[in-house]
């Protein structure tokens, strides 16, 4: 808080003023109340004394006794804008976030202004504050909780609007499948992927999401045909042409497989997911040196997790048919140390 000139106090007034400010600075907020509650009898026309109580009180945690001196404050000078911010606080604090907005309003202060209007439902104006509040305070974890919130939240309440008014829409069904993929309820899911795409089959990543589904219960015939849909409706998805060639590589297609994920890296270069595959598929069509190259390349941009374990396993094969039995040692104490990484977490 900036702090206020003041206008002639009294001797007493302006020795129990420096003693507050002593004790602040001392962190003896318990004296510093007393103290500046003292300059506010003494002064009672002075809004900088009850600024400076409301500000020891809310140091002191006491954000419900804050209010009162605050708000005489404001009565004897609406424009003091430390006050405006400081009984923002203080009624955020206490619970009540619709009177708290108008003073964080006018004082800017965008962080518990977020907050406030997340509190309230006001969640597109919250996102924008609390971003913009993010990139004076990156990875701070009260902004980066409510922003996760108020999205959570507009995301389920443009769902619900949605549901509401069009339930039997493309964009309801797709909605209600998304939602049945997160529970693991994939018979649920299919069905209202199915209902979606009879509606709207051209809807960009339906047929993906559809094909998830498939994937997750291992019919990869299905599978195949969802993500190759997808492919058609959008040539330019290095994801769907990574799933493509996954499923085919799932069925022992390791030709076909090859060539769509080769697009995949050229959509989208060095995707680990795709590398991995695309060096499994160099591996069954019996190229090893490309095998060897795409495996190599993965785990120079990917050296921990799931994906470099098993280029490891993959590299440890290799290098065991060539005969090379320290390489193909050394590989697989890697993937047995990543594995065990994995395990332990």
């Amino acid at each position: 808080m900036l702090w206020l000139a003041w206008q002639a106090p009294s001797p007493d007034a302006a020795q129990r003023m420096e003693a507050a400010r002593h004790a602040e600075a001392e962190k003896h907020f318990d004296v510093a109340v007393t103290e500046f509650r003292k300059v506010t009898e003494l002064e009672p026309g002075s809004a900088a004394a009850f600024v400076s109580l409301g500000q020891a009180l809310i140091e002191e945690h006491d954000y419900g006794a804050a209010i009162q001196p605050l708000k005489r404050a404001l009565e004897l000078d609406s424009n003091l804008a430390p006050a405006h911010q400081l009984l923002g606080y203080a009624l955020l604090a206490q619970g009540y976030p619709a009177e708290a907005i108008p003073h964080l309003e006018s004082t800017h202060e965008q962080a518990a202004l977020g907050i406030a209007q997340a509190e309230t439902g006001q969640f597109a104006a919250a996102i924008v504050n609390l971003q913009a509040a993010l990139q004076k305070r990156p990875n701070d974890p009260d902004l980066l909780y409510y922003l996760g919130r108020a999205g959570g939240l507009l995301s389920k309440q443009s769902i619900d609007t949605l549901l509401a008014i069009s339930p039997d829409s493309a964009r309801a069904h797709q909605s209600l499948a998304e939602n049945y993929v997160v529970l693991r309820q994939m018979p649920e899911a299919e069905k209202e992927y199915q209902q979606a795409l009879a509606s709207r089959p051209d809807i960009p990543n339906l047929h993906l999401e559809l094909g998830h589904v498939y994937a997750s219960t291992s019919r990869w015939p299905l599978a195949e045909g969802q993500f190759r849909a997808e492919t058609k409706l959008q040539p330019g998805n290095a994801e769907a042409e990574y799933r493509l060639g996954d499923a085919l590589l799932q069925q022992g297609k390791a030709k076909e497989a090859k060539a769509e994920l080769e697009r995949s890296d050229r959509l989208l270069p060095q995707m680990p997911e795709t590398l991995y595959a695309l060096g499994k598929a160099d591996a069954l069509e019996g190229d090893s040196v490309a095998a060897e190259k795409t495996w190599m390349t993965l785990l120079s941009i990917e050296k921990e997790g799931e994906l470099a374990a098993q280029a490891h396993f993959g590299l440890a094969g290799l290098y065991r048919k060539q005969g090379k039995t320290a390489e193909a040692e050394a590989h697989m104490r890697e993937f047995q140390r990543l594995r065990s990484s994995s395990s332990a977490n």
